[in-house]
């Protein structure tokens, strides 16, 4: 097996569809700042017209990918097929044959197609699982197996669910040395009894399990942080009435003084809809020694050890999660316990893991 070094390698071509402010652009972010950083030359295709993870990179040649989200399924799938349509014919007008493509989740299949005529090395970079309908999933998931050289997935979970290729990398999500060090240097103690839960604004992410939640445990401040609008919010939520102790907040650029605010961090996305393949912000808790509670299937598992830095409980069961959140904010020397066991699990997941083998991944 011939061996690449980092100084014979050609161009990485990182594609990425929709640049917000949620856990795969992050991600991708992450690796690019680590190949450049060994000056390997990178070029990033993803959309326009937001700020994300994925603004303003140093050292990253940015090509904007037209993409117009729409609310409306039908405008929606039409106007992904035209973006990936538009996406396939400029890469095949931009590649080179010794490029490396890196299509950051299933989504972007025009980058797939163009980087197969072309010849390159295609690497896709699983976080997801769960995509409705199911045939749209079966068609995304059927280009990567048809395209792809080799598979990178964010848990055991997922690449035993999902295969691509017989080459796969298992490279888990890590935090960033900056966000590691900030939140050593923050941790306090005499911390107010603060739920916290960061998500998108979808149903199925648990966020009126959420709010159920605040409107039966009246004794503990909730905070929701969504990746959405202020528009966004008041629409989803009008008409509805919300517990005075229930506060609600839009996207945040920077989220350090939630977690070093907060008790506990929780997940409740419905199991049933959506299963979680890692959870970033699960792990950025976990290193403000914030226990986590977290659905009982999926990567997210991974993360948390029942009983010892969190519990496994499906969103459906309130009560359950109401007890437990109790049970850990009424029992000192316990919550400290699972705080300590947090942090010294998320010291598992450092940068220097991640580094090394995203550089191997693509130099083999």
């Amino acid at each position: 097996m011939k061996f690449i070094t980092v100084c014979d390698m050609n161009r990485i071509v990182a594609i990425h569809l929709l640049n917000d402010y949620s856990g795969s652009p992050k991600v991708l972010m992450q690796l690019l700042k680590i190949w450049t950083g060994k000056n390997i030359e990178a070029h990033l295709f993803t959309s326009g017209g937001s700020r994300g993870f994925l603004s303003d990179l140093p050292k990253v040649t940015r090509h904007l990918i037209w993409y117009r989200f729409s609310q409306n399924p039908l405008i929606k799938i039409c106007n992904f097929f035209i973006s990936q349509l538009i996406l396939a014919i400029k890469l095949l007008l931009f590649l080179r044959r010794k490029d490396i493509i890196y299509i950051n989740t299933v989504l972007p299949f025009g980058a797939a197609i163009a980087g197969k005529l072309r010849g390159c090395k295609i690497i896709y970079h699983i976080h997801e699982t769960s995509i409705k309908p199911e045939i749209f999933k079966n068609f995304l998931f059927g280009i990567a197996r048809l395209t792809a050289s080799k598979g990178v997935f964010v848990s055991d979970y997922l690449m035993k669910k999902e295969p691509l290729v017989k080459n796969q990398v298992l490279l888990y999500n890590v935090l960033e040395r900056d966000f590691a060090e900030k939140a050593d240097r923050s941790y306090g103690s005499g911390k107010e009894p603060i739920i916290l839960m960061i998500c998108s604004l979808k149903s199925y992410k648990g966020v009126d399990e959420f709010v159920k939640l605040a409107e039966i445990n009246s004794t503990y401040i909730f905070k929701l942080v969504l990746n959405a609008s202020q528009k966004e919010i008041d629409i989803y939520f009008k008409g509805k009435t919300l517990p005075d102790h229930l506060k609600i907040y839009p996207t945040q650029t920077d989220i350090h003084s939630f977690y070093r605010e907060a008790s506990i961090i929780v997940n409740l996305s419905r199991p049933d809809e959506w299963v979680e393949t890692f959870g970033l912000t699960i792990l950025e808790g976990m290193r403000y020694r914030l226990p986590a509670i977290v659905p009982p299937v999926g990567g997210i598992t991974e993360l948390v050890n029942e009983n010892k830095n969190g519990f496994l409980i499906n969103s459906a069961d309130v009560y359950e999660l109401s007890g437990k959140i109790h049970y850990l904010m009424c029992n000192e020397d316990i919550y400290k316990s699972f705080s300590d066991s947090a942090y010294q699990k998320s010291l598992l997941f450092s940068e220097a893991y991640f580094e090394e083998t995203c550089l191997k991944m693509i130099s083999i």
